[in-house]
């Protein structure tokens, strides 16, 4: 670790680990973002759920725990510095969705290069020293793996919900299979997987590509003995409201894209209900 200033978090203190659980506690709905591998669209999944759930009424916050790859921002169109107030992170709201990210307290390009402990203190100080406020549920979406960043974020966050996000083929299901063993492991109620970029529809002849297969995420779900929530297409007005910072769920509503993520949203809150019913 350097005494480069631009490398450490703005937020200074360091909240402890019952305190972190405590606070979050008083969000009734938690839900971790989970990838075994990179490249499979877990950040796009995350934010467009957290905005699925926001326009159906519901108060959300949205984590970007990727802390060597924090893109949330990127993709929620945030371009503003994090700001505190006596001490503790007021998340952006955009949109109505409230959003914490380290991407937004660094200068641009700036690489994380810390260690675990390092890694895992800032994380501490992202749950338990921001200021969400009231909210229905969290979202935070974890860096890909099963390394120290996504341990803390479990152990702290208690999450009931695992939400393991994944393309068709084999060599993503494999670490699929890691991601959702590790929510097992960890005693995470609920873990459902998501098939992502799960065909693309010719814009010429209206036929559906499968261009990474099809289907293997749902038969991985199946045995495993995890809920599967459903298929996400490729489109790629995805990729283009990722880089201009407008999710797909608001910028083109009524696309087949935006509808698939709108349904995903529905499963994850009857999933959520559920387990809420079943723990009183």
């Amino acid at each position: 670790m350097t005494d480069n200033k631009a490398e450490k978090p703005r937020v200074k203190g360091t909240a402890p680990g019952d305190e972190i659980t405590q606070a979050m506690k008083q969000i009734p709905h938690r839900i971790v973002v989970f990838s075994g591998k990179g490249g499979v669209g877990k950040t796009t999944v995350a934010v467009n759920l957290a905005y699925a759930l926001a326009r159906r009424g519901l108060r959300v916050g949205l984590l970007d725990a990727d802390l060597t790859g924090p893109n949330v921002p990127q993709m929620a169109g945030i371009a503003e510095s994090a700001r505190s107030e006596d001490g503790r992170l007021v998340p952006h709201d955009k949109e109505g969705v409230r959003i914490v990210s380290l991407a937004s307290m660094v200068p641009q390009g700036v690489p994380i290069i810390w260690r675990g402990p390092l890694r895992s203190k800032a994380l501490d100080q992202l749950l338990g020293e921001t200021r969400w406020g009231a909210l229905d549920a969290l979202i935070t979406d974890l860096p890909p793996g099963t390394g120290d960043e996504v341990l803390t974020i479990v152990q702290r966050s208690l999450p009931q919900m695992a939400l393991v996000v994944t393309t068709p083929q084999e060599v993503a299901l494999l670490d699929a299979r890691r991601a959702a063993n590790m929510a097992k492991k960890m005693g995470i109620a609920g873990i459902e997987v998501v098939e992502n970029m799960s065909g693309l529809v010719c814009p010429h002849c209206g036929e559906s590509i499968d261009l990474f297969g099809s289907g293997g995420a749902e038969r991985e779900a199946e045995q495993l003995g995890v809920g599967f929530l459903g298929r996400i297409p490729i489109d790629p007005r995805v990729r283009e409201g990722a880089d201009a910072g407008r999710p797909i769920v608001l910028e083109a509503p009524d696309s087949p894209v935006a509808k698939a993520f709108g349904e995903i949203a529905d499963g994850v809150w009857r999933r959520l209900s559920a387990l809420a019913g079943e723990a009183t």
